[in-house]
């Protein structure tokens, strides 16, 4: 591994599969300088004390837990099932899927509690245990890679308990869901004894652009008389910006506000008196 120098931060990463691309685009978007080629094993920051190596998602858990990095992205699913040690230190908002409990379709088992004496393939076999000891239920847990769906169709489990992102693979095997395990995504995850400094200037970096995606910053003119309705509209972060113009009848309002609601609240703004709305992109929210 190329080091930047000996206090480099040492951060482990997916090598492939749905979390690789969004986690270096995570990188990339908080202002990492960053060249990868897809056989890329290691690469290093040039404007930050950063070394990255890349791994498989499975593995990034122990590669944190055995201290060969300082910090690791990957998903809480596989934290909680090989490294549930470690601390999710930040919630990266993508890889958003959930560990679900599945039947055949025409199986008349409609809780977690039906399947006592049952088998239940996985390829999370430690969760997949914690969830059924936790409700009292003793079932035989049946490790597998790959494939898990798969199993109730060969006679080998009688449920599944599987990664689930769109449902479209249980369907496609006539599998129907019946309880969440856990609920995952995307995280940063580091160790107890890892000091706060090797890893925070990071986390603030990559939050500066979590919080700042699906935002926009908004600005206006508007009648003063008006202000009261508009900061009812858009509160933003911790209130508008509100300045006075040339004609002490009018004034500017600036502020942050969700994408989603754009909209609705255009049409609204209009309506209060607020006219040259301009709507800008932000990159990132530093707090």
């Amino acid at each position: 591994m190329t080091l930047n120098g000996g206090d480099a931060l040492r951060l482990a990463l997916p090598n492939k599969g749905r979390l690789a691309d969004p986690a270096l685009q995570l990188l990339r978007d908080a202002g990492l300088d960053v060249d990868v080629t897809p056989s890329s094993l290691t690469a290093s920051a040039r404007n930050y004390d950063l070394d990255m190596l890349f791994v498989r998602a499975e593995d990034v858990p122990e590669y944190v837990a055995d201290g060969l990095v300082d910090a690791g992205i990957t998903g809480i699913d596989l934290v909680e099932e090989r490294a549930p040690v470690l601390r999710a230190v930040l919630e990266l908002g993508f890889g958003a899927c959930t560990l679900t409990l599945a039947v055949p379709r025409g199986s008349s088992v409609r809780a977690p509690e039906e399947l006592a004496n049952c088998r239940v393939a996985t390829s999370f076999p430690r969760l997949t245990r914690a969830f059924f000891e936790g409700r009292g239920v003793e079932t035989q847990v049946v490790e597998v890679r790959g494939a898990v769906e798969v199993t109730p169709q060969l006679g080998v489990a009688d449920a599944v308990v599987d990664l689930v992102a769109t449902g479209g693979t249980l369907r496609l095997n006539g599998l129907r869901p019946i309880a969440t395990v856990l609920e995952s995504q995307a995280v940063l995850v580091t160790r107890d004894d890892q000091p706060n400094s090797r890893w925070l200037p990071l986390v603030a970096m990559l939050r500066s652009v979590i919080d700042a995606r699906g935002k926009e910053y908004v600005m206006m003119n508007a009648p003063a008389a008006s202000l009261e309705r508009i900061h009812g509209l858009i509160p933003g972060l911790s209130g508008p910006t509100v300045m006075p113009l040339a004609d002490p009848s009018m004034i500017a309002v600036h502020s942050v506000v969700e994408r989603a609601t754009l909209w609705r609240l255009i049409p609204e703004l209009k309506a209060a008196g607020a006219r040259d709305i301009l709507v800008v992109p932000i990159e990132k929210v530093v707090r």
